[in-house]
């Protein structure tokens, strides 16, 4: 379900981290594929296999930016433009642990909801990284949208560095 939540040009580096001038992803560029979810105790039918392409740019160790598109849960189209910061304070060799944040279009927001039929809104969620070579995954912990009735979602994505 909201797979691609994860990253926009708000990745701002922290702790004296720069970027060479001129560099626009100078930790490199993942492509990204969603996968599936699944739905922690839902109350009915979600689909699990949400396919999808997207592009994740690595600013530093602990901020990238990531953008792209999903067919959701709930059978809609979603795109997505946000953050994934992994403090390093939590990297383990392999494995990584942070939040993504962002925008995402696809859900029905209610209230908290922009444009058409309230379908666009903005999510935090925590996020488990694993990275093994030039292959990784993000584990993505969707919070409930009430207004869409939709349940605690992990979410897969599989990614594959190519610069």
């Amino acid at each position: 379900m909201y797979l691609g939540v994860v990253a926009v040009a708000t990745a701002v580096p922290i702790n004296g981290e720069r970027a060479q001038a001129g560099e626009l992803c100078p930790k490199g560029w993942w492509a990204d594929v969603m996968v599936g979810s699944y739905h922690i105790h839902p109350d009915r039918h979600f689909d699990d296999f949400n396919p999808g392409v997207g592009v994740e740019c690595s600013v530093t160790p602990q901020w990238a930016a990531s953008f792209g598109y999903f067919r959701n849960s709930l059978n809609r189209p979603s795109f997505y433009g946000g953050a994934i910061y992994t403090p390093e304070f939590a990297h383990w060799r392999w494995f990584r642990l942070g939040a993504m944040g962002g925008i995402i279009s696809g859900y029905n927001f209610g209230r908290y909801g922009v444009g058409s039929n309230n379908r666009t809104g903005l999510v935090l969620a925590p996020t488990a990284v694993i990275r093994f070579g030039r292959f990784g995954a993000n584990f993505i912990l969707i919070p409930p949208i009430h207004a869409d009735n939709t349940p605690f979602t992990v979410g897969l994505q599989a990614k594959y560095q190519f610069r």
